[in-house]
């Protein structure tokens, strides 16, 4: 995977490089595969499961920059960056992103308006993120 494009995003202070550690990235990924089991719990409130979802998505690509060196200067970029860090196709950030801004329209203004088919993508985009960061970590050890 080629860091010039994530080097670029530390020179105008998207990211900003650090070292990753074992315990974070262990944490992250513990934290991600949770919520995303979680997530797929019918039994609880859409809204639940849509933050779940959103939030195990954003703890996995999270770890994918770590595991790397970056530390994210907000939460959007660590979507970006998927392509650069995972390898993950336009498609897959794009819903994640899709998925921060329902979420910010919701923590921000309290307008909840997560539907049905919006929780099953970020749910299967979650679960390719997790697959991709498996696949990496496991090639790399």
């Amino acid at each position: 995977m080629t860091s010039s494009e994530l080097d670029n995003l530390v020179k105008i202070g998207q990211l900003k490089r650090e070292p990753p550690r074992a315990d974070e990235l262990d944490g992250l990924r513990r934290s991600g595969e949770a919520r995303l089991a979680d997530a797929e719990n019918a039994s609880l409130a859409i809204e639940s499961r849509f933050d779940l979802a959103y939030n195990a998505a954003h703890a996995l690509a999270l770890a994918a920059l770590r595991r790397l060196g970056y530390r994210p200067a907000n939460r959007y970029v660590v979507f970006q960056t998927l392509p650069h860090t995972l390898g993950l196709a336009a498609p897959i950030w794009r819903i994640l992103a899709k998925g921060h801004q329902s979420r910010n329209i919701a923590e921000y203004e309290g307008a909840v308006d997560i539907d049905e088919r919006l929780l099953e993508d970020m749910i299967r985009a979650g679960r390719v993120v997790k697959k991709a960061l498996t696949e990496a970590i496991e090639t790399r050890d």
